[in-house]
């Protein structure tokens, strides 16, 4: 079925034009450069770096050490949004599900979007007190143990940058402890897990792993939560290896080699 021909809006506003038109090229044909923006759309050099710098902002964008910028982390969740991000829902619960039938706790399915995390899948454990299901709720990004073991794929200039003093100038009271964030991502960096303990809700541990894509990049967090009363630092290395392999079954069956 042929679809008509688009007709441009009776008024059009340019600026909004070349900053779509800007993230469209990052999401489907990767970075560019200042000078190479300002050609495309046409527009002054100082022009075009505004309007990255806008990206930027607002994580339609990063910047890299080569000063040329990339699909961001909303472009990046946008490009295998409705499809992978369902995909990568559908395959994980079934394996969610057999992880809790063995140690009877709560699993999440966690994605990050900047400086948010969003759980897109919950699998409830059948213990009378446990953790609810937190399917499609946000939370700051470091304040969670699947937002945290993302974030510690990012180097420290990344880290600085997503939470620079400009992006939390109009809620400084969000923005973390910086340096305490630094030694927090190099620690979970180093060990390949996370747990962390009332930190995004009072009486909830969390523990959680990365699930990776085919070529190694994380892309979203899977953890167990628990009430705080049932926590017992002993089991960390049983639970971490069953998350482990949980997420791994997960990596196999998204990347086409599992069952």
């Amino acid at each position: 079925m042929n679809r008509p021909a688009k007709e441009r809006p009776p008024y059009a506003i340019s600026s909004v034009d070349h900053a779509l038109r800007l993230a469209a090229i990052l999401q489907l044909e990767g970075g560019l450069s200042v000078t190479e923006a300002a050609e495309r759309l046409n527009v002054a050099r100082s022009t075009a770096h505004r309007l990255l710098a806008m990206l930027v902002y607002r994580d339609f964008a990063v910047q890299n050490e080569q000063r040329e910028y990339l699909a961001g982390p909303v472009l990046e969740i946008a490009v295998h949004s409705k499809s992978e991000t369902s995909r990568l829902r559908a395959v994980a619960l079934s394996h969610m599900a057999t992880m809790v039938d063995d140690v009877d706790e709560s699993l999440n399915l966690i994605i990050r979007t900047g400086d948010t995390a969003r759980f897109i899948a919950s699998v409830e454990c059948t213990q009378e007190l446990r953790v609810g299901n937190r399917e499609g709720m946000a939370f700051p990004t470091h304040l969670v143990t699947g937002g945290l073991v993302l974030l510690a794929q990012l180097n420290s200039e990344q880290v600085e940058s997503l939470y620079s003093l400009d992006r939390f100038s109009d809620r400084p009271d969000q923005r973390p402890d910086l340096e305490r964030l630094h030694r927090d991502l190099q620690r979970i960096r180093k060990q390949g897990f996370a747990v962390t303990q009332g930190l995004a809700e009072r009486g909830v541990v969390a523990i959680g792993v990365p699930i990776r894509n085919r070529v190694g990049v994380a892309i979203a967090g899977l953890s167990m939560s628990m009430p705080s009363v049932r926590f017992d630092p002993v089991h960390i290395p049983e639970w971490v290896a069953g998350l482990r392999a949980t997420a791994h079954a997960i990596e196999l069956e998204i990347s086409g080699t599992g069952p």
